[in-house]
C-alpha cells in the first residue's frame, strides 16, 4: 500500500522501469487512442477556456483539443512524461505549467480555476474521492469538469470477469491503473452542482479497458 503522501519523486524513482514505460507506451498509443476516443473528448473538451488544468497530463494527448495560445497548468507526477509533453506543447503552441503533484493536492488555489479535465487518469489515482474533492475546491462555482474515463463493466458480463482475472497484472503494469472502479457512481456522489455522464464501450484488444464513460460536472 502506498502512503498518501508519498511524494511524487519517491513514487517514481521506486518504479522507474514503469514510469518509463507507461510513458513510452502512451506516446506510442496516442494516435490509436485518440481515434477511438477522440469523438468523446471533442464533444466534452469543446469551447474550453484559455486556462485549463489537466490531472494527469501523460505526454500530452489531449492539448490538440486546446486553442493555440491558451495555458495548460499540467500536473502530473511521473517525470518520464515531462519532456514528451513540454515537445507536445510547443507543438501545439500551448503554454505549460508542469507541475510534479499528485492530483489529491495540486497546489492551486480554492476556487481559481474554470476548467479541469482528464482523460484515463481517474482509474489510476490512489484516492479517486480525494482528487473529486480536490478539482471541486479548486473550481470557482459554474466551473466545469469534463472527463472522459474507463470504468468497470456490468455484473456477470465477459468484460467484468475479464477485469477481474487482469486486475493484479493490469494494476502492475499501467502504475496502479484500476480496471474495476466505478468511476461514474464516484462522480455523481461528489458533490457537483450538475453531473452528465455518457456511457459507451470501445473495441480494442484491452478488454478490460472497453467500457468507458465521458462528461461534465459543474461546480
Amino acid at each position: 500500500m502506498i502512503d498518501s503522501k508519498t511524494t511524487p519523486t519517491a513514487l517514481f524513482e521506486q518504479h522507474a522501469l514503469r514510469g518509463r514505460f507507461n510513458a513510452a507506451f502512451f506516446r506510442t498509443m496516442n494516435p490509436y487512442l485518440e481515434k477511438s476516443l477522440g469523438p468523446h473528448k471533442r464533444r466534452v473538451f469543446a469551447d474550453l477556456p484559455d486556462e485549463v488544468v489537466e490531472i494527469g497530463a501523460g505526454t500530452g494527448a489531449n492539448l490538440r483539443h486546446l486553442a493555440p495560445g491558451s495555458t495548460l497548468i499540467a500536473v502530473e507526477p511521473n517525470r518520464f512524461m515531462h519532456q514528451p509533453l513540454r515537445d507536445a506543447a510547443r507543438r501545439h503552441g500551448v503554454h505549460l505549467n508542469l507541475r510534479e503533484r499528485m492530483a489529491e493536492e495540486t497546489g492551486l488555489l480554492d476556487q481559481s480555476v474554470d476548467a479541469v479535465i482528464s482523460s484515463l487518469v481517474l482509474c489510476s489515482v490512489l484516492d479517486p474521492s480525494a482528487v473529486l474533492a480536490e478539482i471541486r475546491r479548486v473550481l470557482r462555482p459554474g466551473g466545469t469538469f469534463r472527463f472522459v474515463e474507463h470504468v468497470v463493466a456490468a455484473q456477470r458480463t465477459p468484460t467484468r470477469t475479464m477485469q477481474r482475472i487482469f486486475r493484479r497484472p493490469w494494476a502492475w503494469t499501467f502504475e496502479g491503473c484500476s480496471c474495476e472502479r466505478d468511476l461514474e457512481s464516484s462522480i455523481r456522489s461528489a458533490g457537483f452542482a450538475t453531473v452528465e455522464i455518457e456511457r459507451y464501450r470501445i473495441h480494442s484488444p484491452f478488454m478490460t479497458f472497453n467500457t468507458q464513460i465521458a462528461g461534465v460536472a459543474t461546480a
